[in-house]
Parts: structure tokens; C-alpha cells; sequence
């Protein structure tokens, strides 16, 4: 149930879907008499969010505070695994294609590449099911299997769990798969601006010995709080990805599902 719900909410959560809300609604009560003045509003309101949303830089001073909240380790040392969160396969192209189709994350994915073979020994875990409300689709772990393959990555230590469908599932659906032990080492490999609730999430599910690996950077830093958009669209996006990021945040460490508010370097 909180899948679902948690889906439908992101709909209708996100900036770019309510002012484009509101510009319609506005324009249906400008139709009557009545609502005109309203339905005026409406519309200056929505049609003004979207071009300050679009073109600011108000999307990237939502999102670089928590891309910098995690820092990749000065140095890799030894780990017993590497364990990189689903979101880098499109499971719905994948489905329909055959073939391995990436998201924009996709560099969740493709720097296994590397991590394999700095961490010779250390297995690769890959955990993602279908996050999306759609049939017919694959999962995540068969497109990155595909990729594993490509990558020469031994079948031996590759580990695939399937059923996860947001961050609170691929935590303890891989921890019920892995069984780590206490004194053992874990990589965590997502997207930067997801680290902070990814590391949250897995503290309070039990995991121990997590180091975070942040990678799929969306800024340059704080070089990027005055930096606007040249196009509506890529500042919206961004901005939907910040709004969603810190809601989840907040209603994942109000359910129980992660270990703080902001999670941040400590975590052990």
C-alpha cells in the first residue's frame, strides 16, 4: 500500500504537474462569469511558477545540499560488496525491447564497471524490481545483468535481488538476501542527491559498515546557486527531482523508514 500511495502522491506533488494544474483549472474558471477573476489568478500564478521554476536557479539550491551531504571515501579499501540501487534501467523500454534501456542515472550502473575491478573480490549486488505502475515491464536487476555480463563481471559474484520497488524494499529485501555479518564492509552506490535518504534508510533497516558512494552528480557544487536554466524544461525536472527528494526524506524518517531527518557522514 505505501508503494502505491507513495506513486500516486509523487504525481501530484511534483511543481512542474501542479502549476500546469493550476494554469488548467485557472483556464476552466475563466470560462464562467463567476470564477473569472479566479480563474484569472490562477492561471498569472501557474503560468509565473513555471517560468521562475524553468529558468531560476531555485532547483539547484534544492538539490546541491543534498548531493553534498556525501562525499565518495578518499580511498577504496577492501569491501565485502558493492550495492547499487535500482533506478538506472528503464523497465518499461527494457521490457518491450529486449534490450537494456538507461535512465538518466544510469551511471549507477555503468560505473560497476570500475568498482569491479578496483574491488577484485568483492561481490556486486544489484537491487531493483519494477518502481513504476505499469505492466509488462522487466526488472531492474535483469537489465543490469545484461550490462554485468557486458562488463566481464564473474556470474559467480553477482548478486541479483528483483523485488524491491523503492528504497525501503532494496534495503531489506537485501539484507533478508545478503545476510551480512557484523565486521563486514559495504559500498552503497546511488545517486548523489539520493544518498542522504539511501544511507537513512539503511541504518534503520539494520545495516551496518556502509560506506556511501555517491555518483550521477546533477551540479557542479555551490558554483552552480546562481546558475540558471537555458531551457524551461531541464530546471522543472530538476526542480520535481529536489521537491520529491526532501518529501521522501521527511515522510520516510516520519514512518520509520529511515534512521533521521537529513542523514548525514557517521553512519556505521
Amino acid at each position: 500500500m505505501f508503494f502505491y500511495l507513495s506513486k500516486i502522491a509523487a504525481f501530484f506533488i511534483q511543481p512542474s504537474n501542479f502549476l500546469i494544474a493550476l494554469v488548467v483549472v485557472g483556464l476552466v474558471m475563466s470560462m464562467g462569469a463567476r470564477l473569472q477573476k479566479w480563474g484569472r489568478r490562477f492561471i498569472w500564478v501557474g503560468a509565473l511558477g513555471l517560468v521562475i521554476c524553468g529558468f531560476s536557479p531555485a532547483a539547484n539550491l534544492l538539490i546541491q545540499p543534498l548531493e553534498d551531504r556525501f562525499s565518495r571515501p578518499a580511498e577504496l579499501g577492501s569491501f565485502n560488496g558493492v550495492i547499487i540501487l535500482g533506478g538506472a534501467v528503464d523497465t518499461v523500454v527494457t521490457g518491450a525491447r529486449g534490450e537494456t534501456a538507461l535512465t538518466v542515472s544510469g551511471e549507477r550502473l555503468t560505473i560497476a564497471a570500475r568498482l569491479a575491478k578496483q574491488l577484485p573480490e568483492a561481490l556486486i549486488i544489484h537491487t531493483g524490481g519494477q518502481g513504476t505502475i505499469i505492466t509488462g515491464q522487466a526488472t531492474e536487476s535483469e537489465g543490469a545483468s545484461r550490462l554485468f555480463d557486458d562488463f566481464g563481471i564473474a556470474s559467480q559474484r553477482i548478486i541479483l535481488e528483483d523485488e524491491s520497488r523503492n528504497t525501503w524494499e532494496n534495503a531489506v529485501l537485501t539484507k533478508e538476501l545478503v545476510d551480512p555479518k557484523p565486521g563486514q564492509t559495504w559500498l552503497l552506490v546511488t545517486s548523489a542527491y539520493h544518498m542522504p535518504r539511501s544511507m537513512g534508510v539503511f541504518e534503520a533497516a539494520g545495516w551496518t559498515g556502509v560506506t556511501a558512494y555517491p555518483v550521477d552528480y546533477r551540479t557542479r557544487g555551490g558554483a552552480d546557486w546562481g546558475l540558471g536554466f537555458d531551457g524551461a524544461s531541464k530546471g522543472l525536472r530538476r526542480l520535481d527531482i529536489g521537491v520529491r527528494e526532501w518529501i521522501g526524506l521527511t515522510v520516510y524518517w516520519m514512518t520509520g523508514r529511515s534512521s533521521a531527518l537529513f542523514p548525514g557522514p557517521g553512519f556505521s
